[in-house]
């Protein structure tokens, strides 16, 4: 491991001086409405192309030397994209294939556009099964063959493989995972103003009543998005759906046999808006909760303009560079439920898809299901982030824990360990509901656009009928 490891730490200095000298990286500009105020933002996905030595050979004995793989993604940041593309960099020093990673904020815009003309990356990377599974059933992209299914089986829980499977048929290889049920605060303000953590719902708006009567703001809370403003809130809104309707009703919801207008989905909402607009209650940096970019949350988190900020375990890569983590900096605890015991998990994550029948594309595919990605990734990105939290987890049964810092395995402990664990429900949803209008509606209600009714009616109206 440690040989390994130095191995991939090499590679990403290597990395880091090809990008300096700008000889196998260029940046590709996209432009993304934004959602609420009709204004567009830039957006760069950064692409890193690296031919490296051949070692070995792979994919069932045959030379992969000398191929080319191309994946596209929705990470773009310099930490994510950099660091999966250091991750791809250690197996093709082992099997001499050219692998690209693309990455861009409008994934889902331009893998739709791409699919429907012909012209789609090897690999996709979906951060959502539904997406993966509507391509799947238009026939975009292809089923793993048996040696990939197997690396997937043997090395992933039986709940992460589910979501890559359609229709009985394995599609998907699970190669990221998030914790989405945590509340982000400062424990020193805590200590400071007499707080504890709630260990309750009840007790969770009781805190962010007396927040306000103190004259703190409980909440940093932003939407924004590019293509995909919204689902912030819908995170919210299925964080709330498993604790007070319970997994089964859940279920039944993201499978459309539960309406988006039924009453137990309308009150989550309101109760939602309700808690955001009670004065005082919210800290927006961008001026308002739609036009306020969620990964905007980090700094005003830091610095005290908020208490609370309930986002998923990646959201440490969107913290400021040099804050300190844990008890004496920036902790966490779990997104209470109804009672101190019921503790439903909302998961994430990320599934890779292939659209080319080739050795070199399911070596690609099998490396991205294995402990090797994940180890690797995980070094790279915790270095990229200066030895901070990294900002990516992965459920790999196989893979080293030690790469993790302690707070890192919790989140992983967590997942794992969840008697009820449920994916992100817009995530697994139709593409047309959970990337479209549930994103979109939810907006129109939290800018006041819309009422509850008719964003959840014009919700239920879109739902495929097949």
């Amino acid at each position: 491991m440690r040989r390994f490891r130095n191995l991939v730490v090499l590679l990403f200095a290597l990395a880091l001086v090809a990008a300096a000298c700008a000889s196998t990286s260029e940046e590709t500009t996209t432009t993304a409405a934004t959602g609420g105020a009709g204004d567009t933002t830039t957006t760069t996905a950064a692409t890193t192309t690296t031919q490296a030595a051949t070692t070995t050979t792979a994919g069932g004995g045959d030379d992969l030397s000398g191929t080319t793989v191309t994946v596209f993604g929705p990470e773009s940041s310099d930490e994510e994209a950099g660091s999966l593309q250091v991750a791809l960099d250690a197996f093709a020093a082992e099997t001499g294939i050219t692998i690209t990673y693309t990455g861009a904020r409008d994934f889902s815009d331009q893998i739709n556009a791409q699919a429907a003309g012909g012209n789609p990356p090897d690999i996709a990377i979906f951060p959502q099964p539904g997406k993966l599974a509507d391509f799947a059933r238009q026939g975009f992209i292809l089923s793993l063959p048996d040696d990939v299914t197997a690396t997937v089986n043997a090395q992933w829980p039986d709940a992460f493989v589910s979501f890559g499977n359609v229709d009985g048929t394995q599609y998907g290889v699970p190669n990221k995972a998030d914790i989405k049920s945590l509340v982000w605060y400062n424990p020193t303000t805590f200590a400071a103003n007499g707080y504890t953590v709630p260990t309750t719902l009840d007790e969770l708006w009781a805190l962010t009543a007396q927040m306000r009567a103190d004259g703190n703001t409980p909440w940093c809370v932003g939407i924004e998005s590019g293509p995909a403003t919204g689902w912030v809130f819908t995170d919210w809104v299925e964080d709330l759906m498993l604790r007070e309707v319970g997994p089964d009703v859940y279920d039944q919801w993201v499978a459309g046999e539960v309406k988006f207008s039924d009453d137990r989905v309308k009150a989550i909402w309101t109760q939602i808006l309700d808690e955001w607009n009670a004065p005082g209650s919210v800290f927006a940096s961008g001026g308002s909760i739609a036009t306020t970019f969620f990964g905007d949350n980090g700094q005003p988190l830091v610095d005290g303009d908020c208490q609370l900020h309930r986002q998923a375990s990646f959201y440490s890569a969107f913290l400021p560079e040099g804050t300190v983590t844990g008890p004496d900096g920036i902790d966490v605890f779990f997104f209470p439920g109804v009672t101190a015991n019921d503790k439903p998990v909302l998961g994430g994550g990320t599934l890779a898809g292939a659209f080319r029948d080739a050795p070199e594309v399911w070596a690609v595919m099998n490396y991205f299901g294995s402990n090797a990605y994940a180890e690797a990734r995980q070094i790279a990105q915790t270095e990229a982030k200066g030895g901070a939290l990294s900002g990516f987890l992965s459920a790999n049964l196989n893979q080293d824990m030690s790469v993790y810092q302690p707070i890192e395995q919790s989140f992983i402990s967590i997942m794992l360990e969840a008697a009820v664990l449920r994916f992100d429900g817009s995530d697994l949803m139709p593409a047309a509901v959970g990337a479209g209008t549930f994103w979109t509606e939810g907006t129109s209600f939290v800018n006041g656009d819309k009422t509850v009714d008719q964003a959840t009616t014009a919700i239920d109206a879109s739902w495929p009928s097949n």
